[in-house]
Parts: C-alpha cells; sequence; structure tokens
C-alpha cells in the first residue's frame, strides 16, 4: 500500500483503529479487502497496488455507486469515503445462502434496475469491468453501441495484445460485419448492473442483499440476461419469472450466443485464454 493511500485510510479512521483486516480478492492492479474497526463497524477498501494512469477503475465504480445508492439505498454498497486513489464502502453480510426461490427473488431485484430507462444508449461516464474501461458514448442505436464500444472493443484488444487462432478471428469478423442482420438495432433502453455475474450477486441467509462491483450504462436489458444464462446461473425459471413483467424478445434465443460471445471475449483477456474454448463452442452456434 503506498503512503497516499495510507494517509487516506487514516484520515477517514479519525480516532478509530482497524481491529482486523481480510484480504477479499488481488486482482487487476487492485487490492480489495474487508476492514473491521474497534467501533464494530465494518467496511470494504479498494486501492491500486499501482495507479493505472490510463483510467481509473476506482473512480468509475464510486460514481456508479453514488448513482445507484439515489435510487437503490439497500441495495449498493454506501460510498463512506473517496479520494481518486481510494474507495472505502459499506460491507453487507453474506453467506451465498439461498432459498428454493432465489431465481424469483433475483429476477425481481434485477429488474427494478432495468426498468429504469433513458433515451439513450450509453452514459455519462465510462465504466469498468475488471479494471478494464468500457467506453459510454451515448448512442441512439444499440447495434452501433454494441459492435463499437463492447464486441469490436474487446476483440481488437485482444488481437493487439495476443491474437486468438485464424479461424477463430475469421468467424469474429464475418459476425462483426453481418451484425446488422443478427441482433436488434432498437431496443428497450434499460440501466444494466455492468458486471452482472454470481460472484456480484449476495445473498445471506437466503435474502438477496445486494450487488457489488457495478460499471453501469444503459443498454439492453437481454445482454444482462445472457451473461446469468451463460453460466447457468439461472435457467427458465428466471426467464419465466422475467418476462411475465419484462418481456423477453421472442427472437432472443437466436442472439444470446452473441450477446454471451462478448463476455468470453472478456474472460480471454482478463481472466484466462481457457476461455477461447468457450469463445469457440459460442462462435459454432453463431455461424
Amino acid at each position: 500500500m503506498n503512503t497516499i493511500v495510507e494517509c487516506q485510510i487514516k484520515e477517514f479512521l479519525f480516532e478509530r483503529r482497524i481491529k482486523k483486516r481480510e484480504n477479499l480478492s488481488d486482482a487487476f492492479n487492485m487490492k480489495c479487502e474487508k476492514i473491521s474497526l474497534n467501533t464494530n463497524e465494518v467496511f470494504v477498501i479498494k486501492y491500486y497496488k499501482i495507479q493505472n494512469e490510463n483510467f481509473n477503475s476506482i473512480k468509475s465504480e464510486t460514481n456508479s455507486l453514488i448513482y445507484l445508492s439515489k435510487i437503490f439505498p439497500d441495495t449498493f454498497p454506501k460510498v463512506a469515503f473517496k479520494t481518486n486513489e481510494l474507495l472505502i464502502m459499506s460491507f453487507i453480510k453474506n453467506n451465498n445462502i439461498k432459498n428454493k426461490d432465489f431465481q424469483k427473488i433475483l429476477a425481481n431485484e434485477i429488474l427494478k434496475i432495468h426498468q429504469i430507462t433513458n433515451k439513450r444508449y450509453g452514459f455519462d461516464f465510462d465504466a469498468q469491468i475488471g479494471g478494464l474501461k468500457q467506453s459510454n458514448k451515448f448512442s441512439e442505436n444499440w447495434l452501433d453501441f454494441f459492435r463499437e464500444e463492447r464486441l469490436n472493443m474487446i476483440f481488437e484488444k485482444i488481437n493487439t495484445s495476443h491474437s486468438m487462432p485464424k479461424n477463430i478471428n475469421l468467424k469474429i469478423e464475418k459476425l462483426l460485419n453481418d451484425l446488422q442482420n443478427r441482433i436488434p438495432k432498437k431496443t428497450k433502453i434499460s440501466l444494466l448492473h455492468g458486471d452482472l455475474w454470481s460472484g456480484n450477486i449476495l445473498f445471506n441467509d437466503g435474502k438477496l442483499v445486494g450487488f457489488i462491483d457495478p460499471g453501469i450504462y444503459f443498454g439492453h436489458n437481454e445482454l444482462e440476461i445472457s451473461y446469468l444464462t451463460w453460466f447457468k446461473y439461472v435457467d427458465d425459471t428466471f426467464l419465466d419469472f422475467y418476462s411475465d413483467q419484462f418481456k423477453i424478445d421472442k427472437y432472443y434465443y437466436k442472439y444470446e450466443a452473441i450477446y454471451q460471445l462478448y463476455f468470453s471475449l472478456l474472460n480471454v483477456y482478463l481472466w484466462s485464454r481457457e476461455y477461447i474454448k468457450d469463445t469457440e463452442k459460442l462462435l459454432n452456434k453463431i455461424i
């Protein structure tokens, strides 16, 4: 931890002191820790091990949490202290114990987010996913936004750093050139969490207690649904309950794999090239 962050934590603590520190994650050049104070307060702190000069993911997450807390005060961590180098937020107690109706409970909470709408896709500030910048440049066309700011963005990053096999690249290039015939140009415009996978969904003793690590923007709600189905975190129970209240397009299953391809490519770039196998499976469904 650098001296600046240490001083900022001391400023936040004032006369309190830390009794216990636990490491929650150490990835993407960022540390995330749980701190328990002598006052019985518990917080989560995030900071860069070495500051990223190109994009400040911590600041982006802070902005997302501030925005969300105004609309959903009981669903997301509350920002307790913030600087450009440090985010301190409330800790949400969780033990990952779900009950048999957890998919309906989850669908109900996600619906509250997705029903917040906007006139354009994108957002006022760029979003992070795994520490990676996602451009939220406003667009009135979902096809353009998804192709340029999401799918092609991560495809180009992979090719620049460590290109995938030629047969996979050729299929993705073919898809990008034909995307206008494969996904909707205009859709419902919904507020999206931005990184809604199982690790960012918190349950405690059967109750859904919150979501963490948001990187918000306005987009197609079905993109977020496809992430949950790709990991098989939800099934038809979730989809049927969700669609009863916010209709899923009848053609969704024709382009579900295209949306999932975006998340697979993110995992190739951010986590492991083992996900190239998943990418190939999805492309075999698409092309």
